[in-house]
């Protein structure tokens, strides 16, 4: 019997439960049946578990170490993080990201989505799921976009952001 993850194939025993087990070294070795067995040495600490396994609480995670992270581990191409805090009310920061095909796109936002949720950040939309070629995740204080690369490059959204408060005074 195999348990298989999106990382490898672990293979599981199956157990039986402990009553069976006795009845079973009864019968192969009546003599030392119904005695307490001797105490087994302590085993040694184990190794600890990658980063992925271990369980984090809420408080230390902050949803922009989530995004990115999740962003990372689905290979998202080109991550930027933009703080568009005095360009905007929508939003603190901006993540662009792309995808190297509809598929990638679509995978890479719903990855965000479940990440955010188990993180206990609540996605307010999501925008683009049919189409894939440009993917909008509301989650309050950031939004995230997910394209491709053709759609990036088309609406130039880092351009556009980029500039600074400053310019934007100037500018008017």
């Amino acid at each position: 019997m195999l348990f298989q993850t999106t990382d490898n194939v672990v293979p599981v025993k199956k157990t039986s439960s402990s009553r069976i087990k006795d009845r079973n070294e009864a019968v192969a070795n009546p003599q030392t049946a119904g005695k307490p067995k001797a105490a087994s040495k302590p085993k040694a600490a184990s190794k600890p578990k990658p980063a992925e396994n271990r369980k984090v609480t809420k408080a230390a995670l902050s949803l922009r170490t989530v995004v990115i992270d999740t962003l990372a581990d689905m290979k998202a191409l080109e991550v930027k993080v933009l703080d568009v805090r005095g360009l905007t009310d929508i939003a603190d920061f901006m993540v662009i990201a792309s995808g190297t095909s509809d598929r990638h796109v679509r995978s890479v936002a719903q990855r965000v989505v479940e990440k955010t949720k188990e993180a206990g950040f609540r996605p307010h939309g999501v925008e683009g799921q049919q189409d894939s070629d440009w993917v909008l995740i509301d989650l309050s204080e950031m939004i995230v976009h997910v394209m491709l690369p053709r759609v990036r490059e088309f609406y130039g959204l880092e351009k556009l952001w980029e500039i600074t408060a400053t310019k934007r005074a100037a500018r008017a």
